[in-house]
């Protein structure tokens, strides 16, 4: 078993072998994707869907699926750029890189998720983001950290006093042309910024943020994120207010806020 050293608390902190074995995963992951970076010959394409996908992204995938296979054969994997493998009450959920569009214009805000589903209920988060330097991590009932540092949630309590992140307005025009009850929104709170992607939700577990929504989204790019921001002390729905990482889109909040948020989106509270 793994052992890391808490910093500033001095503790030891105790990491289970799954942990474990997706924080190495996530180490080799970085070591690919630092080397593309910004490189000059990175090959990108377009999906049917008109996102981005580029060879370190496949690359990725490929490195995390092979390691898996050998040391946890029996596990099904879902990810992003290679679809569903295997069946069982153990999955691991993998985005080689959640921000690939940033990754291709030399923004260096992008990560690789890895998440384990185990019996239906994500236990296991790990969200590394290499040009940022950190490291995001989460095991069901024990906390959520960054490189060793635990984590914890704000204690805002009204949206005039809440920070909101959020991926861009547009994409809110596609979710039930919600763009105006969004706008509304962030008039309401006291400050908002366009992070986006994973970031906006690690800034809410670390308690830098207090809101982070975003209306269009997968389950691979959430997995990882729910069990952190829950550890972390905060909740975590869809925009219906369902606690899921498959619902289509994302509220992450610091849990005080939350019915606020989802009322004035115009959609009900749970």
């Amino acid at each position: 078993m793994l052992t890391v050293r808490a910093a500033r608390q001095g503790s030891v902190i105790h990491i289970d072998a799954d942990l474990e074995l997706a924080l190495e995963l996530a180490k080799l992951a970085d070591e690919l994707t630092l080397e593309r970076f910004r490189a000059h010959d990175l090959f990108v394409e377009r999906k049917p869907d008109t996102t981005f996908v580029t060879e370190a992204d496949k690359a990725v995938e490929m490195l995390v699926r092979d390691h898996l296979a050998v040391a946890r054969p029996d596990d099904a994997i879902l990810g992003e750029e290679f679809g569903n493998q295997g069946v069982g009450p153990r999955r691991w959920i993998v985005d080689p890189i959640d921000g690939t569009a940033n990754f291709v214009r030399g923004v260096p805000i992008w990560a690789t998720l890895i998440a384990l589903e185990q019996d239906g209920e994500i236990r296991v988060g790990v969200v590394s983001a290499p040009a940022l330097g950190h490291t995001w991590w989460a095991v069901r009932g024990e906390g959520a950290f960054v490189d060793g540092r635990r984590i914890a949630v704000s204690a805002v309590k009204e949206l005039a006093d809440a920070q909101l992140c959020y991926a861009d307005v547009p994409s809110w025009d596609h979710f039930r042309g919600s763009s105006k009850e969004f706008l509304k929104l962030a008039r309401e709170v006291w400050r908002t910024r366009g992070v986006g992607d994973f970031w906006q939700h690690m800034l809410v577990a670390e308690g830098a943020a207090d809101i982070a929504a975003e209306p269009i989204v997968n389950i691979w790019d959430l997995a990882a994120v729910l069990v952190i921001v829950e550890e972390a002390g905060g909740r975590f729905t869809d925009l219906d207010g369902n606690r899921t990482p498959s619902g289509g889109s994302a509220v992450s909040s610091n849990g005080l806020l939350h019915d606020a948020v989802l009322k004035a989106l115009c959609l009900e509270g749970s």
